[in-house]
């Protein structure tokens, strides 16, 4: 009888067999990135309604458009929530921070790059914690993010801007534009770290002015170094472009094409703004009605048919949506000259010239600058009002579709002149989101000791930088 022996070995880790060899279980720090960018710009861009962010909401108060069907945003019975822009945006970059910060870079060339990539995402981190305080006021910071810790404590606004202040200074001194970034991963500027180093200044000069109200020195100095570094034209816009195909399409034209949503118009203040100054944009933002362009009376049920919707622009998939654009650095720059601010252009005028022509420039009817610049209710020497009122009024309307800018310089500026529609929550345009009510039930006494810190959550109390 002959016996036959085989041995097993068993080299291999019995735990490998419970790895999925098929679907990603790692992540890189430019997928990270992409993904946190990508999703602040869909909270961004998404059509007004349905909203389920303080940033798409923000197109109904800034009274560019209006809901006709379920009215109750633009009639301010609404609480907004901050999970989108916290867990989606904020938790993906900061991921994407520890990701890249574990490369080992090989060579000069790899650790600049490596280093020219924290520091742009941590511009984006600085970007969306600037939007949460400026929707809310005191926000979950120094304590956010943290798994272990479910019920975060909240950081004075005040303290929490400066802090990102701060946070931009040093990001932008570790730019070296003499080196890459982003390889792939990158959807504003494709890594170009030059493009990112004007946007980062650019980012720096709205938050100084954002500011400067409240705390004039911090402000003023914010925005003197800022200046010369910022955008020079409308080929330093930081917008990101969608694909024409879904899943990545523009959010608009998933609720008004694919979705078919009839919900919203333009908003009648709107319209009547651009009409009475005969306005050439108006046929780029808004359809006609007979022969019209009419928007409805804002935050009242009314008929969708009977007044004006997007553009055709509007409704393209791969529609680019903007962060910040070259015209609102020309308003800033305008405004900067009317505070008298050393190193600030010396003519307001130049730059409030600047800016609509370059707002006109983007939508490609740059001829009709000069015609428009010399209307009597346009030309900065014989528009009505102040300062605020001639530049508030044209930034208004050249933020269009850039609802979180339009709102806030609307709050901050005070023109134009808007009103609460008949039957709102409150009897004045909100001044500042409240709080989501997750936070009133999970987070109750981080909660309380907040809104009592702000003077109450409501949707009136005015936030520390909005002082007049």
């Amino acid at each position: 009888m002959i016996f036959i022996f085989f041995s097993v070995s068993c080299s291999k880790d019995l735990d490998s067999l419970n790895v999925d060899v098929k679907n990603a279980t790692t992540a890189s720090g430019e997928s990270f990135f992409t993904f946190g960018v990508k999703n602040l710009f869909d909270v961004m861009g998404a059509a007004a309604y349905p909203a389920s962010t303080p940033l798409s909401m923000s197109q109904l108060w800034a009274q560019h458009v209006t809901a006709v069907t379920y009215t109750n945003i633009s009639q301010y019975y609404y609480s907004a929530t901050w999970t989108e822009i916290y867990v989606k945006v904020l938790k993906n970059l900061k991921e994407s921070a520890l990701v890249t910060s574990e490369m080992v870079p090989v060579g000069t060339a790899e650790t600049i790059r490596k280093e020219n990539m924290l520091a742009i995402t941590e511009i984006m981190q600085v970007q969306a914690y600037a939007l949460l305080v400026e929707t809310f006021g005191d926000i979950p910071y120094s304590e956010a993010l943290d798994y272990n810790n479910v019920l975060p404590k909240y950081d004075k606004g005040d303290v929490v801007y400066a802090d990102l202040i701060n946070r931009l200074n040093a990001a932008i001194l570790k730019l070296n534009t003499s080196g890459t970034s982003f390889v792939t991963g990158d959807p504003i500027y494709n890594g170009n770290v030059d493009k990112w180093k004007k946007f980062a200044n650019s980012l720096k000069l709205k938050m100084g002015m954002r500011i400067i109200d409240s705390d004039n020195a911090l402000g003023t100095a914010t925005v003197i170094e800022a200046m010369p570094g910022a955008f020079t034209s409308n080929a330093d816009n930081a917008k990101m472009s969608y694909l024409s195909a879904t899943p990545n399409t523009n959010p608009l034209w998933l609720n008004l094409v694919e979705g078919n949503r009839k919900d919203i118009v333009i908003a009648q203040p709107f319209v009547d703004t651009l009409n009475v100054r005969n306005d050439p944009r108006r046929s780029i933002f808004f359809t006609q009605k007979n022969g019209r362009f009419v928007g409805a009376e804002n935050g009242q049920v009314v008929l969708f048919d009977d007044y004006s919707n997007y553009g055709t622009m509007f409704r393209d998939p791969a529609l680019p949506e903007i962060l910040m654009d070259y015209s609102a650095v020309e308003f800033l720059k305008a405004e900067a000259a009317e505070r008298s601010i050393v190193g600030a252009p010396a003519n307001a005028e130049t730059h409030y010239n600047n800016a609509i022509r370059a707002s006109f420039d983007y939508y490609g009817i740059g001829s009709s600058a000069e015609t428009y610049l010399a209307g009597p209710n346009v030309n900065y020497s014989s528009a009505a009002g102040t300062w605020k009122q001639k530049i508030g009024v044209q930034k208004w309307i050249a933020l269009f579709k850039q609802g979180p800018e339009a709102w806030t310089e609307y709050r901050r500026l005070d023109y134009p002149v808007l009103h609460a529609p008949e039957g709102s929550f409150i009897n004045t345009v909100p001044v500042r989101s409240t709080y989501p009510i997750s936070e009133q039930t999970l987070n109750g006494a981080n909660y309380e000791a907040a809104s009592a810190a702000i003077g109450q959550d409501l949707l009136n109390t005015k936030l520390f930088w909005d002082k007049f």
